[in-house]
């Protein structure tokens, strides 16, 4: 394993979901501590228990596949240090999956655990908490329950919880779009020929609606109650949109993000579904797309390995990271809070950057053009006769021009 730098490091796992790891896990049942009959025994127990907090922590799946490249299936868990901003140069946890490769993976946003799609069907994952050395010591394991209704289903290359948890869906390759309560799995709808095949999904913040994309061609939003279709998102000339995620900007107001994969992102009106604004930002290929939580910034891998983060209002580039990664980027994550981006890549690293904007040291051009038209103005201003001379040449000048 190599390590790059104290917020980039390679576990040797080329990754394709990364997640961050919600609060309020609960200690697994069976290592519960026991009760103890002495006061001060457990007065003890509870003051040595320091652990790192679940939220710092993120989930990572990804692997070779099924061939003999010696690269191993796995889903892994690292640690995050806010005060230092960087990530565990050995994973605190890692679960190999033998053959199988997790294609897709979503967190769910409360303790339940995760989800992963792999070639045939989708297995759920659970977080473990143990007691070990007077610490919690988080970990995930693959849980007994079986998703009845996402086996031999083939594979599903999205995955989608809505906010509050309470809803699943799932977009196969065979372009079946699956809508599921959560955690009982009861369908809500589905949809056969939703696309040629499903790439994409993203539930609004109240959960009414989600978009969808495909291969190629439209957008489409569907009204999860009715499973209606209610928006079809059209592309324009070349474009073929690779990603979409619903934001809430200023005052609440909830828009639609779609990016294109030669480098443009188009803002749509939720309300209307009529574009508001498209704008290049990049002119490499976009591979992964994210949202802050609080709305108000998206994150850009591109295939160079670079990272951009933007103001969700006005799609301004707010920071760029050349060559964040050594190969194109895979997946990307903010954090809980907003402060941090996570992110990976096909070449096996993990990286989580910092958000704040990079001010440009130097005096800005513009203001030493305004200084010296200031200069030149003031001393015509004090000389009478150069004044006149030179406000009789402007007007020459002005005459020709006319």
């Amino acid at each position: 394993m190599e390590a790059e730098a104290l917020n980039h490091i390679k576990y040797g796992v080329p990754f394709y979901g990364i997640g961050w790891v919600p609060d309020g896990i609960p200690l697994t049942s069976s290592e519960q501590p026991e009760q103890e009959n002495n006061d001060q025994k457990t007065e003890t127990r509870t003051e040595s228990t320091q652990s790192v907090p679940d939220s710092n922590h993120i989930v990572l799946a990804g692997g070779g596949g099924e061939g003999n490249s010696g690269v191993k299936n796995a889903v892994v868990l690292i640690q995050f240090d806010p005060a230092s901003t960087s990530i565990s140069h050995e994973p605190v946890a890692k679960l190999g999956l033998g053959s199988d490769l997790p294609y897709r993976m979503a967190v769910h946003p409360g303790a339940d655990g995760l989800i992963c799609s792999f070639p045939e069907s989708c297995s759920w994952f659970e977080w473990e908490k143990e007691l070990r050395e007077g610490a919690h010591k988080l970990s995930v394991k693959q849980s007994d329950r079986v998703l009845k209704q996402l086996q031999d289903v083939g594979q599903q290359l999205a995955l989608a919880f809505n906010k509050e948890g309470s809803v699943l869906a799932t977009g196969g390759e065979d372009g079946n779009l699956r809508v599921f309560k959560w955690p009982s799995m009861e369908i809500m709808f589905t949809e056969a020929q939703a696309h040629r095949t499903v790439k994409q999904l993203d539930f609004s913040h109240d959960g009414k609606f989600l978009v969808s994309l495909g291969q190629s061609g439209p957008g489409r939003v569907w009204d999860v109650t009715s499973a209606a279709v209610v928006a079809t998102l059209p592309t324009e000339k070349d474009e073929v949109f690779c990603a979409c995620k619903f934001s809430l900007v200023n005052n609440g107001i909830e828009v639609l993000h779609l990016a294109d994969k030669d480098g443009i992102i188009v803002t749509w009106n939720t309300t209307t579904w009529r574009r508001v604004r498209s704008k290049r930002i990049t002119r490499d290929g976009i591979t992964a797309f994210d949202v802050s939580a609080d709305g108000k910034l998206l994150a850009c891998g591109t295939t160079a390995g670079d990272l951009l983060i933007l103001k969700s209002a006005g799609l301004r580039v707010q920071k760029v990271i050349p060559k964040a990664h050594s190969g194109f980027v895979t997946a990307l994550s903010f954090s809980h809070d907003s402060r941090v981006l996570a992110s990976t890549s096909m070449d096996s690293s993990a990286r989580v950057s910092t958000l704040e904007e990079v001010k440009k040291s130097g005096v800005s051009l513009w203001v030493v053009i305004l200084i010296i038209l200031v200069s030149i103005l003031a001393y015509f201003l004090n000389d009478p006769e150069s004044w006149t001379m030179l406000k009789s040449e402007l007007e020459k000048v002005y005459s020709l021009w006319r």
